[in-house]
């Protein structure tokens, strides 16, 4: 399996838990590390458009306000199969229906406020990565 890079945020209801420290950690003993990482505030335009795909969806509204609704951490993770890794690490999208020891069976609220995204495709992660991260932000792949 070849080194990848992949997006992955810790969306606001994990933040207002203060679990960005355990999130990481789980990454991180699972073979990833972090090769770019900000906090931010997301603006409504940028959520909208790295959310483009749901915008006919009846929740795209509610998607787009609750992501914008608190700070959020962006990551690139890279490893081996990150792409693969991390959606295992993270868990089943409605968290009652996620494996235990999983983050969003541990972090996530809802299917909604679940806790974490993560890039679900290598053309997804590149798209994903490119809209929030320029070049010379990637310090440590």
């Amino acid at each position: 399996m070849a080194t990848e890079q992949t997006f992955s945020i810790i969306k606001p209801n994990a933040m207002k838990k203060n679990a960005i420290g355990a999130i990481i950690k789980k990454f991180e003993d699972n073979g990833l590390k972090i090769g770019a990482a900000k906090l931010v505030q997301l603006e409504k335009s940028k959520c909208e458009e790295f959310y483009a795909e749901h915008k006919e969806r009846p929740f795209f509204g509610e998607l787009v306000e609750f992501m914008t609704s608190g700070p959020v951490m962006l990551m690139c993770l890279s490893g081996e199969g990150a792409i693969a890794k991390n959606r295992e690490i993270m868990g089943a999208t409605n968290p009652a229906d996620a494996a235990e020891g999983t983050i969003r069976k541990e972090f996530g609220d809802s299917v909604g406020e679940n806790a974490v995204h993560g890039s679900d495709s290598p053309a997804s992660a590149e798209r994903e990565l490119s809209l929030f991260f320029e070049k010379s932000e990637f310090v440590n792949i």
